[in-house]
């Protein structure tokens, strides 16, 4: 099984949980190369991380399981004898199953995630879903989302956050604090987005050894 991430820590998590991990660090073409080059010899792809909320009402660590992903253009399921296994799963850990939105860049503001939620019905968005869900419907083999929620529909991301990361998925210290430096205004909004991500994060931990230890029962 190979997960997919955008972030260093994500898939240090991952890798934890006993995964192999593709780190694509926000960048689509990176993340492509990588699956591409990697999901030849995985059984399931994963899309793993934290994501965006866009359903109202999701709260900063909800776990997500989902085995729907949706595009601007397109939508993917995976087969119907792996959608119980899914929901199964979904209610071990007490995640909330539902489709999720693969987007083509963050969704930085309320009003995006509003627009998003109305055309697609996705509980939350991230950059690496659709990817995945895309490569393992071309490959014949499964997919699933595991996602915690860390930015809720209600969230308007800061400018800084929106910096692109490293190729090894690890932030570039020196330009967000650049940038915060000449937007002082964002100072708060970053510190409310890094206790948000922290919360998604742990949350991510459980499920990943439970999703783990299920695979390894197989």
């Amino acid at each position: 099984m190979l997960c997919t991430s955008g972030l260093a820590i994500e898939a240090k998590i991952a890798r934890a949980a006993g995964f192999s991990v593709a780190v694509g660090g926000g960048d689509r073409d990176r993340t492509r190369a990588l699956v591409e080059a990697a999901a030849g010899r995985a059984v399931c792809l994963v899309s793993f991380g934290i994501a965006g909320g866009l359903a109202p009402g999701l709260q900063t660590g909800t776990v997500i399981v989902s085995g729907e992903v949706v595009s601007e253009r397109q939508r993917w399921r995976v087969d119907a004898q792996y959608r119980d296994r899914l929901s199964e799963f979904a209610r071990t850990v007490g995640a909330v199953e539902g489709p999720v939105f693969g987007a083509s860049s963050i969704l930085a503001t309320q009003l995006q995630k509003q627009q998003a939620w109305a055309a697609t019905g996705a509980l939350a968005v991230d950059l690496e879903s659709e990817i995945i869900a895309r490569t393992a419907t071309a490959l014949g083999i499964p997919f699933l989302v595991l996602r915690t929620v860390a930015d809720t529909a209600r969230r308007d991301l800061p400018p800084a956050s929106l910096i692109p990361l490293a190729a090894d998925g690890t932030p570039d210290h020196a330009r967000v604090f650049a940038n915060v430096l000449r937007r002082p205004f964002q100072l708060g909004g970053m510190i409310a987005l890094a206790h948000e991500a922290a919360m998604a994060l742990a949350a991510l931990i459980g499920p990943a050894r439970a999703l783990h230890a299920l695979v390894a029962a197989v």
